[in-house]
C-alpha cells in the first residue's frame, strides 16, 4: 500500500509519541463529565446555570481544527453531540525539557505533542479543564491537562464554508456511501438524519408498547420463502443439505403467533428481496410488521394515522414535514379511495367493468411490457403503479384490491370480487400495506393454489403454498388485522432525504474497484 506524504507525516508523529514514552492508544478509561452542545446551551456566567465560569470539565473528542500562536494554542474538538472550542496555553503546560533530554513527565510529553505539532486532525484527545468565555464571548473549556486517546493515521477531508457554500467537501455519494464514518465526521447533518431514525423506532415502539403488543423475532433462514410476493436471495445449509432463503417477509410466522393465542405481535427486522437498486429501493431493508386480533382494515387504517402523527411529531415537533418541493402533513385524517376508483380518477379507465383480455390490452397501450405473464392482479398492480402512485402526494389510503393481488387478504364484505386490503401512499410511494387477515383455510388454500398457477406461467415472484402455516390456519386463527411499515422509506419521508442510501447507514455498493 503506497501512502501519501501526510499519511507519511502522521505516522512519523505516531513514532515519535512512542519513541517520548507516550502511549497515542492507552486503555485507560477517560471519564467524561460535559458535552460540547450541553455546555454552551448550559452555560452562564453567574447565577444558577448548568455551566459557570471556571467549573471544572473533562471532555473528549475529534479534533477538527488547531491555531497555535506563540504561546497559546486554539483547538476545535467534535463529541457525540457537537464542537466546543479548548484554549491551550504554555502557562498551563509545564515548559519544555532541556534540549537533548527526554521528558519525563506527562505534562512534558503534552507540552511536545501540542507546541511541536505531533497532533493532526482528526486525533482523539481528552481535556481536563474548566469552562470560560473569551474576550471575543466564545464559550470555551481552558485546558489544565491534554490526553492522547487515539492517534488518526489518514487525513480527513475538512470541509470549509463561505457564505453558507461548501468547498472542498466529501460530497461524491459513492464515497459517502462507502465511507459513511467518514461521512458522519465531516458533513454536517448527516448524523441527525440518523438520529431522527432512531426516534422512528424509539417512538414506534412506544406505541406499541403502549397498546400492550408484543415485540417478538421470527426466523430470517426460511424453507420457504412466504408472505410477499418477491424474489428470494438463496443460501444453502450444509448440516441438514437443503438450499434456504432469506426473509422476504416476516408475515406468515407473525400470523402463526395469533394462532398461538398473542393479543399483539409486532416484529422490526430486516427483510431481504433479491431484486433491483435505486433511489427506494435496497436488497436488504427493514420493515416492520404488526398483527392483532380482533381487528380489521378499518380499525388499522385509524391506528396507522395516529401512530404516523406521533412519529412525525416526535422526530420533527410537527405534523408537516418539506419533503424535496412538497409539504406532507400526517395529521388525521387521510383520504380512503379504492384502488378501482383511484385508476379510473386518474386516467379514465374503468377496471371494474374489464376482463382479463381487455385490462391486458390496456396496459399495453400504456407502455407496459410483458403483460403475458402477467395475472388479472399483476396487470392493475403494474397499471396503478404506472399511472397513478406517484401523483398521492398527502398520505392518502388505496383501498379495496381486486383479490388476484392480494392472496393472503379477506374478501370484502360487501363488495364481491375485491378484498378488505389498503396501501399507504404518501410523497408518490407506498409506504404501508395492510389486510384484513385471511383466516378461512381452504379460500386460503384455493388461493395458494392460484398462485402456483402465476407461476407455472413464468412470475418468479409468485407464493408458493406453505403447508405448516396451513396447518396452524386449520387450528383456528382469530379476526385479525395486520399490518407492513417500510422503516426506510418512512425515515425519508420524516427526514425529507430523497433517496433510500440517504437513510441507510450502510447501503449495498457494488464491489469497490482494487
Amino acid at each position: 500500500m503506497e501512502l501519501s506524504e501526510q499519511e507519511l507525516v502522521r505516522r512519523q508523529s505516531l513514532q515519535t509519541m512512542r519513541d517520548m514514552g507516550l502511549n497515542p492508544y492507552p486503555a485507560d478509561e477517560f471519564v467524561v463529565t460535559g458535552y460540547s452542545t450541553d455546555i454552551k446551551a448550559g452555560f452562564v456566567d453567574e447565577g444558577d446555570g448548568v455551566w459557570h465560569t471556571g467549573d471544572e470539565v473533562r471532555i473528549a473528542g475529534r479534533l477538527m481544527s488547531k491555531r497555535i500562536m506563540g504561546k497559546a494554542s486554539f483547538i476545535e474538538i467534535q463529541d457525540s453531540k457537537g464542537r466546543i472550542q479548548v484554549y491551550v496555553s504554555r502557562d498551563d503546560i509545564q515548559a519544555p525539557v532541556a534540549e537533548g533530554e527526554q521528558p519525563t513527565t506527562v505534562e512534558q510529553q503534552m507540552y511536545n505533542v501540542v507546541f511541536k505539532k505531533l497532533l493532526d486532525i482528526g486525533d482523539f484527545i481528552g481535556i481536563e479543564g474548566f469552562v470560560f468565555r473569551t474576550q471575543m464571548g466564545e464559550i470555551s473549556v481552558h485546558a489544565k491537562k491534554l490526553t492522547v486517546l487515539a492517534k488518526s493515521l489518514k487525513p480527513l477531508p475538512i470541509v470549509k464554508y463561505k457564505d453558507g457554500v461548501a468547498y472542498d467537501g466529501f460530497n461524491d455519494p459513492e464515497q459517502r456511501y462507502r465511507q459513511r464514518y467518514v461521512d458522519l465526521v465531516v458533513n454536517d447533518g448527516v448524523k441527525e438524519t440518523f438520529l431522527k431514525r432512531a426516534t422512528i423506532l424509539r417512538t414506534m415502539r412506544q406505541v406499541f408498547d403502549e397498546a400492550g403488543y408484543t415485540e417478538v423475532e421470527t426466523p430470517i433462514l426460511q424453507q420457504i420463502a412466504g408472505g410477499a410476493s418477491a424474489r428470494p436471495f438463496i443460501t444453502h445449509h450444509n448440516t441438514l443439505d437443503v438450499d434456504m432463503y432469506l426473509r422476504i417477509a416476516t408475515e406468515l410466522y407473525l400470523k402463526r403467533l395469533i394462532v398461538g393465542g398473542f393479543e399483539g405481535v409486532y416484529e422490526i427486522g430486516r427483510n431481504f428481496r433479491n431484486e433491483g437498486m435505486d433511489r427506494s429501493h435496497n436488497p436488504e431493508f427493514t420493515c416492520m410488521e404488526l398483527y392483532v386480533q380482533y381487528k380489521d382494515y378499518n380499525w388499522m387504517m385509524g391506528f396507522t394515522e395516529q401512530l404516523l402523527e406521533r412519529i412525525a411529531i416526535a422526530v420533527n415537533g410537527t405534523t408537516k414535514v418539506k419533503i424535496g418541493d412538497h409539504e406532507v402533513d400526517f395529521k388525521a385524517p387521510y383520504r380512503r379511495l379504492p384502488i378501482l376508483d383511484a385508476i379510473k380518477e386518474k386516467t379514465g379507465l374503468d377496471i371494474a367493468s374489464m376482463n382479463e383480455d381487455e385490462i391486458r390490452a390496456a396496459a399495453k397501450k400504456l407502455g407496459i411490457e410483458d403483460t403475458e405473464k402477467m395475472g388479472k392482479g399483476k396487470l392493475i398492480d403494474e397499471i396503478f403503479g404506472e399511472t397513478c402512485e406517484g401523483e398521492f402526494i398527502q398520505p392518502t389510503f388505496i383501498t379495496d384490491y381486486p383479490v388476484e393481488m392480494s392472496p393472503l387478504t379477506k374478501m370484502h364484505r360487501s363488495r364481491p370480487g375485491l378484498t378488505e386490503r389498503f396501501e399507504l401512499m404518501v410523497n408518490g410511494k407506498e409506504l404501508a400495506n395492510a389486510y384484513s387477515e385471511l383466516n378461512d383455510p381452504i379460500d386460503q388454500y384455493n388461493r395458494f393454489v392460484e398462485q402456483m398457477k402465476l407461476a407455472d406461467k413464468g412470475d418468479d415472484e409468485a407464493m408458493v403454498i406453505d403447508h405448516d402455516f396451513m396447518r396452524a390456519l386449520e387450528y383456528g386463527m382469530p379476526p385479525t388485522s395486520g399490518i407492513g411499515i417500510g422503516i426506510d422509506r418512512l425515515a425519508i419521508l420524516m427526514t425529507g432525504q430523497p433517496t433510500i442510501q440517504e437513510v441507510l447507514l450502510f447501503p449495498t455498493m457494488k464491489p469497490e474497484a482494487n
